[in-house]
Parts: structure tokens; sequence; C-alpha cells
């Protein structure tokens, strides 16, 4: 099962999930300059940074968003990006938030989970109710897809919404949506333990940090937060079970590290490979603390 390939990947080479959530700005002139096309400029940007990474890292998450920014051509970047990390047999996210129903929910299951977006795991957004997860289960079912779904954002917003009182227990909305993400998940169980049903936890909040981790004891998190929006490998680890259940995403910060150095432009790849020696240390720390 991927779930299972994914708790391997991580016992094996930590818990960092690089984020190629690449913007034109976040790349030196130098490789600019090189390339005409936005695809080719995007996709030997990422290249170079997977090339540099891969022996670190156990996943890649790739944000469409920034890709979908940028047209055809972006889009057609982010597809080459996803071949290539599947022909080195790399473990893709595709953060996409899709949260629609019924026919609608099945193409964009069939965008992502087939043909030429084709990535190992995906982001769901529930909040407009289960049924926003149905036409994927099929996919799951199968033991080579997998999806994150939102729980508890590390966005300052989401006490708007996912803090809500809910009655008759008067619990916080996303422990309604946890406990019923767990009971789905059930069935999807890989022999590590865990669920290919998981849920992306913020790793911002650490107050509710433990409770969430024992609470859901067979839920692999997706954990954003780290580094740019605040939260440090104390914090993280908090959501981490033995040192797994879960990987932690950073995007500007390794793909961006460069631009502290002199000659930044010219080794962009090289200190973002650092960067994620520093983070895997940083969490790595905490962890045996």
């Amino acid at each position: 099962m991927i779930i299972d390939r994914l708790f391997n990947e991580v016992e094996k080479k930590g818990n960092v999930c690089v984020g190629l959530d690449t913007h034109l700005d976040y790349i030196p002139v130098n490789l600019k300059e090189k390339y005409q096309d936005i695809d080719e400029i995007l996709f030997e940007f990422n290249k170079e940074i997977i090339d540099k990474t891969y022996d670190l890292v156990p996943v890649y998450k790739l944000q469409i968003a920034y890709y979908e920014a940028y047209g055809i051509k972006g889009l057609l970047g982010y597809k080459k990006t996803i071949e290539y990390l599947r022909s080195i047999k790399k473990i893709t996210i595709g953060d996409i938030k899709r949260g629609d129903i019924s026919s609608t929910a099945q193409m964009y299951a069939k965008a992502h989970f087939e043909g030429e977006f084709e990535v190992d795991f995906v982001t769901l957004n529930p909040y407009l109710g289960f049924d926003t997860l149905t036409p994927y289960l099929k996919y799951i079912e199968s033991g080579e897809k997998g999806v994150f779904v939102l729980l508890r954002t590390s966005n300052p917003g989401a006490k708007d919404i996912q803090y809500l009182k809910i009655s008759p227990k008067d619990e916080y909305l996303y422990y309604i949506v946890g406990d019923k993400l767990n009971e789905i998940g059930v069935k999807y169980r890989g022999s590590c333990g865990y669920s290919s049903i998981g849920a992306v936890v913020g790793g911002t909040h650490v107050d509710e940090a433990k409770e969430i981790r024992n609470r859901y004891k067979n839920m692999f998190f997706l954990i954003p937060g780290y580094g740019h929006q605040g939260a440090t490998g104390k914090d993280v680890s908090l959501y981490l079970n033995k040192g797994n259940g879960g990987v932690i995403n950073s995007s500007r910060g390794i793909i961006n590290a460069y631009k502290n150095y002199k000659d930044g432009d010219q080794r962009f790849a090289d200190y973002a490979r650092k960067a994620v020696l520093e983070m895997r240390e940083d969490i790595q720390i905490e962890r045996r603390v």
C-alpha cells in the first residue's frame, strides 16, 4: 500500500517533505535566462533541487496553484515535475485541496489519480461534507493512492470555522471531522498501522498537539507550518509517533534558501540540500529530547 511505502521511506530518510511551490520570483535570473519557456524554467529549477535532495527526503509536495497561475505552460511544468519524480520512484503529493461532490469530484479524482497529473496522494477539503471523499475511495482501495484531508490547518483563520464548538459533546468541529475520518480510514490501514486516509494538521498550533496525536493514533499527518510560518522542530515533533506518523512540509525555507548566500544563484540546489539537512537535524534533535 502507498501508506506503507511512505511509512518505510520516513523510517529511512526522516520526516522532511520538500514543497515545490515554485514561483518565477523564486528562480535565479541566470536559470531564467537559460530557458525560454515557463514550463522549462519551472521544471529545470525543480529538477535540480530534486536531484540534490532525493536521497534525503521521503516525499515531495507540489502546490498546484503555483503552476496554474502560469496557464498551460505552468501546468506543463507541473506535469514534467511529477513525471520525473515518478521516474525516480519518489512519492508525490499533489496539493490540490479539492472539495467538491458527485460527478465533479469524480473528474477531479480522475484528473489527479490517472493520466498526465497523476500523483500518489492528493489533499482534500472535507468541509462541504464527507461525500467529497467518496469518488476517491476506489483509488484508495486499490492500495496505490492516498489522501490527506484538511483537519486543523495552520492559518489564523482556521479558528473561524474549525474551532466552532459542536453539540452534543461541545467539541471543536475539527475533532468531529477527525473522528469521522478515523472511522472511514479503518478500512484502508496498511501493515504499518496507519491509514491511507491521512490528515493535514498545521504545526503552528502546539497546545492541542499531544491530544490530536493520541486521539488519532492510526492517522498519518501532513504537517505544514514549519519555518516560514513559525513552527519549530520541537513544535512539529509533537505530532509524530516514535519519529514516524507524519511528514513535515517546508517550501520557501528550502527552495529559497539560496537567497541567503552571496553565491546562491549559482548554487541554489546545493543550498536547498543544506536547508533539508538542517531541517532534518532540527527535527531529529527534538525527537531525541
